[in-house]
């Protein structure tokens, strides 16, 4: 992706809002959950086309001087011209593709869904956070200790951005699967977040794929007919943030247009951690009798600083410091999409979608070297000789420096698909059924590269390299081609026994090929073990019920089941005798096991529609997804490398509830989760060669060969899954203290969490912490607005992430560095952002 490709995006945004026949800017459909959910006795909705003239059509929106008393509801109004948004809020999608849309009330399991209302409200431009702070069961992760590559765990399961963490939530943008090719991460940063129409997160339903262990996460983005008008968003504030983000839509007939554009610049709270974002979006769309065609195109071009975990006595010196840089990942996308649905009949409507993506990322990653020494003259590591891989020759050693490496990865993946889907809303025996069925079709293409550069480190452990890539039995330069290819086919069916009562079957049936060929040295034997063909397919079913006694109590109850094939990065890196270092080198590939999730799931839900006008939406749920034979990574006794391995059984089971309470003047809500995360299987020996020394801890089995095993732990039946907080609480508020001024706040909270590498739950865990947001906001007039936010008002200092590290390869550096790390203490953790203001200006035409 190109700047020029960028600054035209932008470009046309502003044309686009320069004309004087639009609108003020507003959202359409944001609505939300301030329209009332559907009357128990509604029946499924039929599809509506927009130029059929049943009713009459509403008068267009036009500009209109707010009310000088009454202050302003917490949405904008919805536009009766377009049914789908009019049902928005009260109506899900069973599939990824449209038209499979059904009531809330009618979905036998969870549903929480925001709109681009809520995703404003608090002024972020990170899609995470909104989602954080407003649907319980999520919370964010931060593996790379920067704010615009944290990654989303809902329920304990993650989509993350970071290869090698497994991925347990199916990601979709517009009907589009965008999980990654090859390690099936996903990369929040590609979408600008001004562009994003409703994002639902919904559970229970395997339609929606490979990855939905825990659920899916479906983001629609805006067009031209949900959205008209102009508007320009400028910001600036701590650590050098500087931000322009621009959106435009026009509506003319039966055609309309739209465009995004997002650039963030920031300096980080870290050394090394600055990022600077470049993101947009465009769609083009038509509407005719009885058909709806969109396309567009997402493009995002983005570089990011990585700090990752530091040394907590090195954080203890300056929360600012870093732990071997560099560490940075520049990231390029453009994605291509069309799709569209046809009304064949009053009842059967067919939809599709196909797309290509383009993805391209470059990784350098700074690390300690593993016990260099000196061998006859010559570098080596662990006792192995190291050489030159241009040259053939070997390193000479010197006296007097201290060795590092840096790391070096990229990937460059090509992929595309198609699906395409029947939605038939016939009477069956007389009752509203609605029937949903369809296929799918996708195809990536990943070329993975990693090798390891001579470094030596520097002081404030910033690794400075030589331009020499080292070679030897565990360094070799790799190359890997990889290519994917997954088929669905599904069936979804809602029928309506009585008014009242609902039942659901559906299920989906996935097929995942996935080849490894050795793209580099065909002479290395390591490398061609990784050639060959892995398999997975798997049958997955789902049955649910739901009741609705009236609009304000709604029992819903279900039960699904759905899988995860291992990615290609997992395949190619799960040999103990071979391990990788994560992100970087791939050894032979032992066969892994797909990792399935049975859920039981039931819970009450309601919205309470007052005398005066304000409303209460409640919800109260139940969940319990065991995994089979789920995979996680294992450490080795190699600074920085591990490998992938089934783990057997794992357990999630809780309970969630949430309430919000919107008025005129007052939005608020609330939200807790219970998350019991635990092993269900034991493991007499689980590598943890950086942990503590401690009871509980001990030698792992002697190594045939006499190599160093490292320590091992032992993970118990009902030990607690690293990185999952049992505890999560959120709140919030906006109240408008005059029709132009508004104010609010936010809170999240979360419990302590055990440290990766202490599955087996031996040392003290990573401390809960508790972190309030503000925002406010003045209308100077109808098109200009000010606004201000602070996060984490009090300063407080936390951490999202923690792991441990070898302290004596550290302390070996001591006479560059001039840090001596507490042997004692080997652990590391991401810090959290600390106080931050941020104040801008929006224009809207």
């Amino acid at each position: 992706m190109t700047r020029e490709l960028f600054a035209s995006a932008a470009a046309v945004a502003l044309l686009m809002g320069g004309g004087g026949s639009f609108a003020i800017a507003q959202d359409a459909g944001n609505a939300g959950s301030a329209t009332p959910p559907p009357a128990a006795n509604e029946t499924l909705p039929e599809v509506q086309v927009i130029q059929e003239k049943q009713a009459p059509k509403a008068k267009p929106v036009k500009q209109a001087k707010k009310p000088a008393a009454t202050p302003p509801v917490v949405a904008a109004p919805v536009s009766s011209d377009d049914f789908a948004e009019q049902t928005e809020a009260t109506s899900v999608k069973m599939s990824p593709m449209g038209g499979s849309e059904i009531p809330v009330n009618k979905v036998p399991g969870s549903v929480f869904q925001v709109n681009s209302a809520d995703i404003k409200r608090d002024g972020t431009v990170i899609i995470q956070e909104a989602l954080q702070s407003q649907i319980p069961g999520v919370i964010l992760g931060d593996l790379q200790g920067n704010q615009f590559q944290t990654n989303i765990q809902f329920r304990g399961f993650e989509a993350s951005p970071v290869n090698g963490v497994p991925q347990g939530l199916a990601v979709y943008q517009n009907g589009v699967r965008i999980n990654e090719a090859f390690g099936d991460i996903v990369n929040w940063d590609f979408l600008p977040s001004n562009a994003i129409n409703n994002v639902a997160v919904v559970t229970g339903n395997p339609v929606f794929g490979l990855n939905a262990l825990g659920g899916a996460v479906v983001v629609d983005m805006k067009d031209g007919f949900n959205y008209q008008g102009a508007e320009i968003d400028t910001r600036f504030g701590s650590f050098g943030r500087k931000q322009v983000s621009t959106e435009a839509g026009l509506n003319k007939g039966n055609w309309g247009v739209y465009g995004a554009f997002e650039a963030i610049n920031d300096d980080g709270f870290r050394d090394f951690s600055d990022a600077e974002v470049r993101r947009g979006y465009f769609d083009l769309g038509v509407k005719g009798d009885g058909a709806e065609f969109h396309f567009n195109f997402t493009g995002a071009a983005n570089q990011v600083g990585v700090t990752a975990a530091a040394p907590e006595q090195l954080l203890d010196i300056s929360r600012q410091l870093t732990f071997t840089s560099p560490q940075t990942t520049d990231n390029e996308m453009q994605m291509y999409s069309l799709n569209g649905k046809v009304k064949a009949t009053d009842t059967l409507t067919f939809s599709g979608v196909t797309y290509y993506r383009h993805f391209r990322q470059s990784h350098v990653d700074g690390n300690l070297f593993e016990e260099p020494g000196n061998c006859g003259g010559n570098l080596c590591s662990d006792g192995e000789e190291v050489f030159n891989a241009a040259t053939g020759d070997p390193i000479p050693f010197q006296n007097g420096v201290a060795y590092a490496s840096i790391d070096q990865t990229s990937q460059n993946a090509d992929g595309a698909g198609i699906s395409l889907q029947a939605t038939e809303k016939a009477r069956l025996f007389g009752h509203e059924n609605q029937f949903v069925i369809g296929t799918s079709y996708d195809r990536g293409r990943v070329a993975y590269t990693a090798k390891s550069e001579l470094g030596f480190m520097q002081p404030k452990f910033v690794v400075d390299g030589q331009g020499v890539i080292m070679t030897n039995d565990d360094l070799f330069p790799r190359a890997l081609s990889t290519t994917n290819d997954y088929f669905g086919a599904f069936f979804v069916d809602t029928f309506n026994i009585t008014d009242k009562l609902a039942l659901t079957v559906g299920g989906r049936f996935n097929y995942a090929r996935i080849e490894l060929e050795n793209a580099g040295d065909p002479d290395n034997e390591e490398l061609n073990k990784l050639n060959g063909v892995n398999k997975y397919s798997r049958f997955n079913p789902s049955a649910g019920l739901t009741y609705t006694f009236n609009p304000a109590l709604n029992w819903y109850g279900g039960y699904s089941e759905a899988n995860r094939a291992p990615t290609a990065a997992e395949i190619a890196c799960s040999d103990p005798e071979n391990p990788c270092l994560i992100e970087s080198f791939l050894t032979s590939d032992p066969p892994l096991k797909q990792v399935v999730s049975r859920t039981w799931e039931t819970g009450l839900r309601g919205t309470v529609n007052n005398w005066n006008g304000s409303q209460w939406d409640w919800g109260i749920g139940l969940f319990r997804t065991e995994n089979s034979d789920d995979i996680m990574s294992a450490a080795s006794t190699a600074t920085g490398r591990g490998y992938f391995q089934n783990v057997g059984t794992t357990l999630r089971q809780g309970v969630e509830a949430n309430v919000a309470y919107r008025s005129k003047r007052l939005f608020a809500y609330a939200n807790y989760t219970y998350n019991d995360a635990t092993f269900q299987s034991g493991i007499p020996f689980f590598p943890a060669p950086n942990h503590p020394d401690g009871p509980g801890v001990f030698p792992c089995p002697d190594d045939p060969e006499g190599g160093d095993t490292g320590n091992c732990t032992a993970i118990h039946k009902g030990d607690r899954l690293a990185g999952i907080p049992a505890h999560t609480f959120k709140t919030g508020f906006d109240y408008w203290m005059t029709p132009k001024w508004k104010f609010g706040a936010d809170l999240v909270a979360a419990s302590s969490q055990f440290f990766f590498e202490d599955q087996a739950n031996l040392s003290r865990p990573l401390a809960g912490y508790a972190k309030v947001n503000l925002h406010t906001s003045y209308d100077v007039t109808d098109h200009i607005q000010v606004y201000g936010l602070i996060e984490n008002l009090t300063d407080k200092r936390y951490s999202l992430y923690g792991t441990y590290f070898n302290v004596d390869e550290a302390n070996e550096l001591e006479d560059v560095t001039g840090i001596e790390f507490d042997e004692k203490n080997p652990r590391t953790v991401v810090p959290a952002i600390p106080f931050a203001a941020y104040g801008g200006i929006k224009v809207k035409f």
